[in-house]
């Protein structure tokens, strides 16, 4: 800062220095003409501005250089690889440092190795003497055009210096000391050393640091046996280790690999048949992995994805990151990686997992309000994470189904048209816009009229694709890529409504869902809060949030989709007394994939499940790495996502204080009325209200009259039994109204006035032994249990009960003909002869028997016992009356006896009612 105060001093000194030359020019030039021309002026002021600035910045350039460290041997192999730290501060792990190399000299490493990196880093390196003058203006030129950091021009030997001695920062005090420095170390050290030590240190991901550890852990060789396309292999990764690592990124590796090929080739360095011949070998075929070690890959996925966040930042290399002494500060909850990795990569919990190597399970937990990073589960098999395909931040060929309804059809709509949770919509066939393809459901029916809570709910599609059409496909796709998806490059249309697009992964519908979480403010999820370098300062990598939806539309899209877990389709997932919101998704096959792989109509290749508490978020993706080679067949396999949200959910919130989303004051719950949408009306039946949410400012305000009163009972009826000496009554209600309702009995005797017997919710009563000859009246009124003046018109019935005088003089005058017909064929018995009555069977006994015994033997021989132990047939075989009796006794039938038991029957049958309304008297 001195040097830069003393610059500017001469500056001004010189600049008034010319002032006054210039004053006394003029004064002179009033005079006479000036003596000496202007152009002379300027040049001498050009020349002492320039010996200014040289001396000012050789000053300058004499501290940094002052300042530089000294060149230590050691530090320039033994870089320090950087320490990784969980959300407490705790340090649990290290960007696989000095531990894993295996120091390889010189001599050793094949021609094409060495050659590789040259042409790829540094390709004058045997010609400069640390710094490359001419590729300095070439990156000056293409950072002028390109932008600052558009080309390095850093030669192997200031690569080297950097990483082993110098801050990552750019700066123009490190820039000066490392190019001292490099010029130093070429004065000391021989190309060939500069060379080894500069293969010795750089990072080849995976924890392999060094071109000896890396031929172990990709090809599992020495380095020595490296071939020139294992050469080239390595040569493309240190640029961008995750991103170029072969065994995760086996294409991104080739394309690189075979352009570094092409240049040995340009800098011949090889011939045109070697590059041909090196660049048609595969790179998955070139890779032969080593066993990954398990304690270091305790929590690789989430490790994984640290590095890619570090080697996004500008301004740092890889060598920065890997060797440079950092301190990666992260979100990571250990204890919940731990356990969603137990759950993930074990059968302990979940059984239902395919038996599969290549099924695969993508996972991310975040802190709702702040999308902080709490755990990444990106593969099933733990030894295959560090090596492996992220499934839980990278996109696979899976779509993600019905979770995006939320995202880019009901969300956009409650935003931009301000649709209330009741609004309703017409499930019914359409086609999608401009073609002649019909919008159909899981289910391939069409439920009608419903409100937009059970579409949602019970994700019905043409629901879905009718608000994207309400909301403007544009505005929905925007309202997507302000959550985070990205989705910019595809040509989408209303199928993105349903889930088809690409490029989604677990870790992009978790960062959306946690903005419906957290009040429509979204934060991009990331895993790296600082970094601390080794001087002590800091880069703060917190993301800031931005409100991208209305706080309305948040908590209202939340409260639909906590129904998903209560009575929708994720009920699988629902942990109890936990407020949690979230929704299921289901991608299919194409008509085309399931010729091609034989797949049934049941098999689908994607499932996935999102959802979120107050506190925490999780996204599910459950299917397969190679679309071809395995489905999801079973029910049991299509659930795994809930199951998964399901355990780990209930682990992380033990404990824990799991507020319920807080409604914000733009938001109206209300009561309305079912089919109307109006206000209920003091007659609307608790059955036909519901509540739901409206913005505020569009709630109804008109009441229904759709129901003006309650509505009385039908079809009562009452009836007398003699038999049992009951009034029973019954009658009829809907028993869509019956919620809330009470039926009171009122009750009058002949002409007095009515009196309330009892109210109940059954519709039958009994009125046990009502008085012979009195006339009973009855009335049934229905009453709202919540307010007893709320009742309906009553509805009467009138039953009057016979006089027990006249039944009892009609029971004697049928005893009394019964007797006189019994008495004539007793007579005309006796004047038969004697013999007569012996073969009958008959005695004088017989007819010596008191009437009323006489009249319960006749009975009890009618088609009842006697009758059927006679006849041989089972009690009641025989007619109501009796009269069946032929062939069935010794003696013959006796006059008159068919007649007496015709009409007794009839007598009796005409007190039975066809049909007896009612459950015996105890039952009810």
């Amino acid at each position: 800062m001195s040097n830069e105060y003393k610059s500017r001093q001469e500056k001004r000194q010189a600049a008034e220095r010319a002032k006054r030359r210039e004053h006394h020019s003029k004064k002179a030039t009033n005079n006479s003409q000036s003596k000496k021309p202007i152009w002379k002026k300027i040049f001498v002021a050009f020349i002492v501005v320039l010996a200014v600035t040289l001396i000012a910045g050789s000053i300058t350039a004499f501290a940094i250089i002052r300042d530089a460290p000294p060149l230590d041997p050691d530090e320039l192999v033994l870089a320090q690889a950087a320490d990784i730290y969980d959300m407490n501060d705790e340090k649990v792990t290290q960007l696989q440092g000095s531990e894993n190399r295996n120091l390889v000299e010189i001599e050793e490493v094949p021609e094409d190795v060495k050659n590789a990196f040259i042409a790829v880093e540094d390709m004058r390196f045997y010609d400069h003497r640390g710094i490359d003058v001419q590729r300095m203006f070439g990156a000056l030129a293409a950072n002028i055009s390109g932008g600052f950091g558009a080309e390095g021009a850093s030669t192997i030997t200031q690569q080297l210096v950097k990483h082993a001695f110098l801050s990552p920062d750019q700066t123009m005090s490190r820039k000066v000391q490392e190019q001292w420095l490099s010029l130093q170390m070429e004065r000391e050290y021989s190309k060939d050393e500069i060379l080894e030590m500069y293969l010795n240190a750089i990072y080849f991901g995976n924890g392999a640091y060094g071109v000896g550890q890396a031929a172990t852990v990709y090809f599992d060789k020495e380095v020595s046996e490296l071939t020139l396309e294992d050469a080239a292999v390595l040569a493309a990764i240190p640029r961008r280790p995750s991103y170029y690592e072969p065994s995760s990124n086996p294409e991104n590796n080739e394309s690189r690999r075979n352009l570094i090929l092409s240049m040995m080739e340009d800098q011949e360095l090889i011939s045109a048949s070697e590059t041909e011949e090196a660049s048609s070998v595969a790179v998955t075929d070139q890779l032969n992995l080593s066993e990954p070690d398990e304690e270091e890959a305790r929590y690789q996925s989430f490790i994984n994805h640290v590095q890619e966040e570090i080697e996004d930042i500008d301004g740092l290399s890889s060598s920065d990151i890997y060797s440079g002494g950092l301190e990666i500060y992260t979100t990571l909850d250990t204890q919940a990686q731990e356990h969603a990795q137990n759950v993930i990569q074990t059968n302990n919990y979940i059984q239902s997992f395919p038996d599969h190597e290549d099924h695969q399970i993508g996972f991310t937990l975040l802190d709702t309000q702040s999308s902080a990073i709490r755990a990444l589960v990106g593969n099933r098999d733990p030894e295959a994470v560090e090596r492996g395909w992220n499934h839980a931040t990278r996109s696979t060929m899976s779509q993600p189904g019905s979770v995006v309804k939320p995202i880019l059809d009901y969300g956009p709509v409650i935003d931009e048209e301000q649709w209330s949770t009741y609004h309703q919509i017409t499930d019914e066939p359409i086609n999608y816009t401009g073609t002649d393809q019909t919008v159909t459901n899981f289910d391939n029916e069409y439920n009608g009229e419903m409100s937009m809570r059970q579409a949602l709910y019970e994700s019905r599609n043409v629901p879905a694709v009718k608000a994207m059409r309400e909301a403007g496909v544009e505005n929905a796709l925007s309202f997507g890529e302000q959550l985070g998806f990205d989705i910019e490059d595809q040509d989408l249309g209303e199928a993105a409504g349903l889930g088809g697009l690409d490029g989604v992964s677990s870790k992009d519908v978790a960062g959306a869902y946690a903005a419906f979480g957290a009040g429509g403010e979204y934060t991009e999820p990331y895993a790296v809060r600082k970094v601390v370098f080794p001087d002590g300062r800091e880069l703060n990598l917190t993301p800031e949030s931005e409100q991208v939806m209305n706080d309305y539309t948040a908590y209202m899209v939340t409260d639909m989709l906590k129904d998903v877990l209560t009575e929708g389709t994720g009920t699988i997932a629902n942990v109890p007394h936990l407020p949690i919101a979230g929704k299921t998704g289901t991608s299919n096959y194409s008509s085309e994939q399931r010729q091609n792989y034989g797949y049934g109509s049941g098999d689908v290749p994607d499932t996935w499940f999102a959802g979120y508490t107050t506190q925490y978020t999780a996204s599910i993706w459950n299917g397969y790495s190679d679309r071809g080679s395995g489905t999801l067949s079973t029910s049991t396999e299509r659930e795994i996502p809930q199951h998964i949200f399901r355990e780990i959910m209930t682990q992380i919130h033990e404990g824990v204080d799991t507020p319920d989303f807080e409604q914000p004051n733009s938001v109206v719950r209300l009561a309305i009325e079912r089919g109307t949408g109006m206000l209920p009306s003091e007659f609307t039946p608790e059955s036909e209200i519901t509540e739901e949410l409206f913005v505020e400012g569009t709630e109804p305000g008109q009441q229904s009259e759709e129901f003006e009163e309650l509505s009385g009972v039908a079809n009562l009826s009452a009836t007398y039994e003699e038999d049992s000496e009951q009034i029973l009554m019954s009658w009829d209600y809907p028993s869509d109204e019956l919620d809330g309702r009470t039926f009171e009995i009122g009750h009058a005797v002949d002409g007095d006035s009515f009196e309330t017997l009892t109210t109940q919710t059954d519709m039958q009563f009994i009125l046990d032994q009502p008085e012979p000859g009195t006339t009973h009246y009855f009335e049934v009124t229905v009453v709202d249990e919540s307010d007893d003046d709320l009742r309906s018109d009553p509805a009467t019935v009138e039953v009057t009960i016979p006089e027990e005088d006249e039944e009892e003089d009609e029971d004697e005058e049928e005893d009394e003909e019964e007797d006189e017909e019994l008495e004539e064929e007793i007579e005309d018995e006796l004047d038969e002869e004697n013999g007569l009555g012996e073969e009958n069977g008959l005695g004088e006994d017989d007819f010596d028997e008191p009437e009323e015994e006489q009249e319960e033997e006749n009975n009890d021989g009618n088609g009842n016992e006697n009758g059927n132990e006679n006849n041989g047939q089972t009690p009641g075989n025989g007619n109501q009356g009796g009269g069946n009796n032929e062939g069935g006794n010794d003696n013959e039938e006796a006059p008159g006896q068919e007649q007496e038991d015709t009409e007794e029957s009839e007598a009796n049958s005409a007190n039975v009612p066809e049909e007896v309304p009612f459950p015996p008297a105890e039952e009810s």
